[in-house]
């Protein structure tokens, strides 16, 4: 009788700690999976304060959830500002002598749909034209913007199927002249594998 019920007692436990193993494991995967799920940290780049907030030019080193990369002049560019496309700040972004980039890895499923939306502005006007984006998804270049004149916020978006269980998004720019600007950056699960300028 002892035994049999230390052996039920044992079985249980074991039984509990593969469920809630189970959960552990299925929960990244789940948030990478679930259509709608917003996968991107800080996205509308509100989470830091702007240094000056009369100066959107003051240099504001934090971006967080974003990683910033190249030059150390040229990732000093990389900074909020209070241009934004909603909210109150988006993203300056003026790479000096090279490309800066910015970037964040993101939870996936390999084989998932996934939609990246955000939306990109330009302040620079003939005959001062000389700047350049790039976005990135897992090191592939899939968008390149050369010495795009005065635009407002634009949306973009593209869709991709994610090729394992991280995903890298990232923004390459250079803009010798005046600014660009980033903003309202997003990534959900989807099932549509379409890309498109909206």
């Amino acid at each position: 009788m002892k035994f049999t019920k230390k052996l039920s007692i044992i079985v249980c436990s074991l039984t509990t700690a593969f469920l809630h193993t189970a959960v552990i494991t299925n929960t990244y995967k789940s948030v990478a999976q679930a259509e709608g799920q917003e996968l991107i940290i800080n996205g509308s780049f509100e989470n830091d304060d702007l240094v000056d907030p009369g100066n959107p030019n003051a240099p504001n080193p934090n971006v967080t959830g974003w990683t910033k990369y190249g030059d150390p002049i040229d990732t000093s560019g990389i900074r909020i500002s209070n241009f934004p496309n909603t909210g109150n700040q988006g993203l300056s972004l003026s790479g000096f002598s090279g490309i800066s980039y910015v970037s964040q890895i993101i939870p996936t499923v390999k084989g998932q749909n996934y939609r990246l939306t955000y939306y990109f502005a330009s302040v620079e006007e003939p005959p001062d034209l000389n700047n350049k984006f790039q976005v990135f998804i897992s090191g592939k270049k899939v968008f390149v913007s050369r010495n795009t004149p005065f635009q407002p916020y634009t949306k973009y978006t593209i869709s991709f199927k994610a090729k394992g269980e991280s995903t890298e998004i990232k923004f390459g720019s250079i803009a010798k002249d005046v600014f660009l600007f980033l903003d309202d950056v997003s990534v959900k699960s989807t099932h549509s594998l379409t890309s498109r300028k909206n």
